[in-house]
Formats: C-alpha cells, structure tokens, sequence
C-alpha cells in the first residue's frame, strides 16, 4: 500500500449510475440505438466536397456594405 493513497471514492452520481445499470442491463444497448437513430449517420464525401467548394468567403466585418464606407 502506498503512503499517500486513498480509500476508493465513488460519488453518488456513480453509484447510482451502477444501481440503474444494474436493474436494467438493456439500457446501454437501447442508448446505442437511439444514438444510431440521431447521430451516427453516414457521410456522403462526395456531396459534403461540393458543399465546402460552393461555400463562399465572408467578409471580414458583415455589417460594412461594400457600396457604402
């Protein structure tokens, strides 16, 4: 053991985190599908390349019209 360590500190949060995980082992499972559902979606390389090349450079300060100084 060493001089300075400490007794291992589980928050609450932790612990209740392991208690509901505990009760209902499918949830993890279920967060991934509704992650797939939102998030993880496939990319379209060639149309995001068209977009990032059609995108068109913003002036430094929006709000100076180039008619008007």
């Amino acid at each position: 053991m060493h001089i300075f360590s400490r007794p291992l500190y589980k928050s609450e949060f932790t612990e209740f985190l392991d208690q509901l995980v505990a009760k209902d082992p499918g949830i993890e499972a279920r967060q991934r599908e509704g992650r797939e559902l939102l998030w993880d979606k496939p990319v379209d390389r060639e149309a995001l390349q068209e977009f990032r090349a059609a995108q068109v450079a913003q002036q430094p300060y929006v709000y100076l019209n180039e008619g008007k100084q």
